[in-house]
């Protein structure tokens, strides 16, 4: 059975920085692509960062330059490092397998909320 542990969120002002972590249970972590996701209020889920199981990692268009995504195999955990982070970054943040089709999962964890203030 498929657990996924979110952590690390929290209220930060604008230009702060967070580290958000990511333990998963019951999937063979090495050989899995992993994703970041997030889901502000009122707005569709969305892919935030992907890093696949050799290390190659993708960003959304908003959180280029800023955030960082990496994995340690060893923990099946994988991170967000989140720097420079402005007011619309604000969201419920979630881990999950890296997919373009992740609309589609039907289980997700209970995810860390990242607020940033102004």
């Amino acid at each position: 059975q498929v657990q996924l542990v979110e952590s690390g969120g929290g209220l930060v002002q604008a230009g702060g920085s967070l580290r958000l972590s990511c333990t998963a249970s019951g999937i063979i972590f090495t050989i899995n692509d992993m994703g970041w996701y997030r889901q502000a209020p009122g707005k569709q889920r969305e892919l935030v960062a992907g890093i696949s199981n050799g290390g190659g990692t993708t960003y959304a268009d908003s959180v280029k330059g800023r955030f960082t995504i990496s994995r340690d195999n060893a923990k099946n955990t994988v991170y967000l490092q989140m720097n420079s982070l402005k007011p619309e970054d604000t969201a419920v943040y979630y881990c999950n397998r890296f997919s373009t089709y992740y609309s589609k999962y039907d289980y997700w964890g209970q995810g860390t909320q990242v607020t940033v203030s102004s």
